[in-house]
């Protein structure tokens, strides 16, 4: 009972520390964004005399936000989208046809996870496609830089659906395209929307590839706005916080209203595979 009990203080004191540490960096930005330039000069934990909400209208307007804030919107949202589609498809006909070559080709999807990106040579690429510095490229980078991982989440998941509904399916008369929109993508919601709240997190947060592939400054998403906004305001930490407040905040609400479907998709699909 007393190993249990210091179990328990150690486990509360190290989940305490790990807190404490997370948000000590978060406080400083959100008590800094409210204050004047002069106080924010020194980043401290000092509350700000007046709060300073023009700071963020402030920030809106000399940052562009509205208009990367939409550029951010779209590619996350449409690449997490198909991300959904394409990687759902690939695991329902890999996990549903076993055979060496799909297992083959399963693993060389998942590779993807490990194995870090080419810049470089996907410069060429884009330029051979003709997607360099268009919108719709860097959709298609975001959306193929995703699939790996959401592959490996509905492969688990698909497995652990029953081949029962495929079979009285097919004897309903459904063919393979009618199968898998009719039958079994509506089973997999709990995983489909981890997929799409994960591919649009990563997405939102992408630093990169916008800087490789985006060189005009009409398309940057957030990320590289508030890179270029830290460039010309340095020294205001007031309007620096402020940016950084107004860049996570779409993230955190996301955040918050999926991570049930996050743990219950990651859970079904770890268990199911």
């Amino acid at each position: 009972m007393k190993n249990k009990k210091l179990q328990a203080v150690i486990a509360n004191t190290a989940i305490g520390v790990v807190s404490l540490i997370a948000i000590i960096p978060i406080l400083l930005i959100v008590i800094n964004a409210f204050k004047t330039g002069a106080e924010s000069s020194s980043m401290g934990f000092a509350l700000p005399k007046t709060f300073h909400f023009d700071n963020f209208s402030t920030v809106i307007e000399k940052g562009k936000l509205g208009h990367s804030f939409l550029n951010s919107f779209a590619y996350s949202g449409i690449s997490a989208l198909f991300c959904i589609l394409f990687s759902s498809m690939a695991a329902f006909a890999l996990s549903r046809n076993r055979s060496r070559l799909n297992r083959l080709l399963y693993f060389f999807l998942i590779l993807g996870i490990a194995l870090p990106l080419n810049y470089f040579t996907l410069i060429d690429v884009m330029k051979w496609t003709e997607l360099m510095n268009t919108r719709a490229g860097i959709i298609v980078l975001y959306m193929v830089t995703q699939i790996p991982f959401s592959v490996f989440i509905l492969f688990g998941f698909i497995g652990g659906v029953p081949k029962e509904l495929d079979e009285a399916g097919v004897i309903d008369g459904c063919g393979p395209v009618r199968l898998y929109f009719s039958v079994i993508f509506p089973v997999l919601q709990p995983a489909a929307v981890t997929v799409f709240i994960l591919a649009f997190l990563n997405t939102w947060n992408e630093f990169l590839l916008p800087l490789y592939y985006l060189n005009s400054a009409q398309k940057w998403p957030m990320t590289l706005a508030v890179y270029n906004f830290f460039g010309q305001f340095q020294q205001s930490w007031n309007l620096v916080s402020a940016d950084i407040i107004l860049t996570i905040l779409p993230v955190l609400i996301v955040y918050l209203l999926g991570q049930r479907f996050i743990i219950a998709g990651m859970t079904s699909g770890s268990v199911k595979g």
